[in-house]
């Protein structure tokens, strides 16, 4: 499982999907735990400069390269929810330490 999830500036989860600066690609681990790789994806100078059509793709084609399954951020837009929606990408809404939302998403699959 992949996640995909958006950093605030103290590198806690939150913020604005479509207007991220910063993402953290977290890949499930055999043991449990989670490998995290930081990307700098600078979605927020996109969603000012580009339609919301081209926005969109471009931060699905990101979504799909990189095989995410889920999405954990503060908020997003009806129209990227829809979007994520049609990709059958689960999104999680809510804030916190990027340390404590991955333990609770570890916890979470153990019990699935």
């Amino acid at each position: 499982m992949v996640i995909c999830l958006t950093l605030t500036g103290d590198e806690a989860v939150g913020g604005g999907f479509g207007r991220a600066q910063r993402v953290a690609l977290a890949r499930a681990k055999e043991d449990g735990g989670f490998d995290v790789e930081r990307v700098d994806v600078r979605w927020d100078l996109q969603h000012e400069g580009q339609a919301e059509g081209l926005h969109h793709a471009q931060i699905a084609r990101f979504l799909r390269e990189r095989g995410v399954e889920v999405v954990v951020t503060g908020h997003m837009g009806d129209g990227m929810l829809r979007m994520l929606d049609s990709m059958k990408v689960r999104v999680y809404q809510g804030e916190g330490p990027l340390a404590a939302v991955l333990d609770a998403a570890a916890a979470e699959s153990a019990g699935a």
